[in-house]
């Protein structure tokens, strides 16, 4: 996720810190710093610094199941809002969908439960004397041991029920969906799952622009448009699937040879429409140099520099009879831009995420041509 530095790396994955999060440390400090000063500002970093612990656990739940299932998770990513955990690809199986998503809240309310406990054990020991009012009143408003406990303990709780309505793409909203799907399939499970999310997300913006809550407002907001591009995911995949590599890779693309130079590779970049491109020998792909690798190395090295020691020399390889889809999910697992098109051991040419977009656009369009029958989409590459 742009913007994000990775701080460490937890059961194999990356942990990342969205540069935003310093915002919610400052209110943190700010809410317990005015009315307590420094001891305060502490306590609110602690308290939002734990917090976050909590959300890591919530989402290493996710990852960690979807591990079970052969799932790979790419990082956690930590946000003033939340977590989230980047998988690899989405489970195609609604049963692990729905085991994957259900593992945070289950997290969070074992969470809850324990801190819950912990709150009670403190406050037997530490709360001698006090009347029922006054417990609670220190509880809310005064930095401690008991307090810190309760407010974990509650957030956990928070963050478990929240996350389990029925709105996508949160965890509830995963749920959903999964249930939907062992009777309806994905796609239609979908459709209904992005809708009700964003029936709920406009409540949810309403009510918080009402009451004045602008994070609640904002969270409406961000669940509405991930509910969209959650339909939009799943109409892709569809079209994707019924494409071939061989329909959509660049069959007229302009290819380097070894002892080119950036110089001639710079001419080719202003005179097509063309970003990357095949270094080859005879037959034989070499590897790949990208238009980012050619801005690099032009910044660097200058245009005189041969291609032969700046090309990218393993690229993934896909058969053109795969279809769209395998080759999008080939690029996420190898996270990467672009793969090679081959047919048994010969190399055919290069397809890149702009090959992708176009041949979905195409085809989306003809699908949507009244007079496309039921092969229009195969037509359009």
């Amino acid at each position: 996720m742009p913007w994000s530095i990775r701080i460490g790396r937890i059961a194999g994955i990356d942990l990342k810190l969205h540069f935003t999060f310093a915002l919610i440390l400052m209110v943190g400090a700010l809410q317990w710093g005015v009315p307590h000063g420094p001891r305060g500002a502490f306590f609110g970093v602690l308290l939002v610094s734990l917090l976050f612990v909590c959300v890591v656990l919530h989402e290493l739940g996710h990852a960690l199941m979807a591990r079970r299932f052969g799932i790979p998770t790419r990082d956690i990513t930590l946000l003033p809002i939340g977590g989230v955990a980047q998988l690899e690809r989405t489970p195609e199986d609604p049963r692990q969908e729905l085991w994957i998503a259900a593992a945070g809240p289950v997290v969070s309310a074992v969470l809850a439960a324990v801190l819950f406990g912990a709150t009670a054990l403190v406050l037997g020991a530490t709360s001698a004397g006090l009347t029922g009012e006054e417990t609670v009143r220190t509880l809310l408003t005064q930095p401690s041991l008991p307090t810190l406990l309760a407010w974990l303990a509650g957030a956990n709780a928070t963050m478990a029920l929240f996350n389990l309505l029925p709105a996508l793409p949160m965890d509830g909203g995963r749920i959903f969906r999964a249930a939907l799907s062992l009777r309806l399939g994905a796609e239609r499970a979908t459709t209904i799952a992005a809708g009700t999310g964003q029936v709920l997300a406009v409540g949810m913006g309403l009510f918080g622009i009402l009451q004045g809550h602008v994070g609640l407002a904002l969270i409406g907001l961000l669940v509405f448009m991930s509910a969209g591009r959650e339909r939009a995911e799943v109409a892709a995949r569809r079209v994707l699937t019924t494409l071939r590599v061989e329909d959509a890779y660049n069959k007229h693309a302009l290819v380097l040879v070894p002892g080119d130079r950036l110089s001639r590779v710079v001419e080719y970049l202003l005179s097509s429409p063309q970003s990357d491109f095949a270094v080859v020998l005879g037959e034989w792909l070499l590897g790949v140099l990208t238009r980012e690798r050619i801005l690099q190395a032009l910044r660097r090295e200058g245009p005189d520099t041969y291609v032969s020691g700046l090309m990218q020399r393993d690229v993934p390889r896909i058969d053109a009879a795969a279809t769209l889809e395998d080759a999008r999910r080939l690029m996420g697992e190898r996270r990467t831009g672009i793969v090679a098109v081959y047919r048994d051991d010969v190399f055919l040419g290069l397809l890149g995420v702009a090959d992708l977009s176009e041949a979905l656009a195409v085809a989306s369009a003809v699908s949507r041509h009244p007079g496309a029958g039921g092969g229009g989409v195969q037509q359009a590459a």
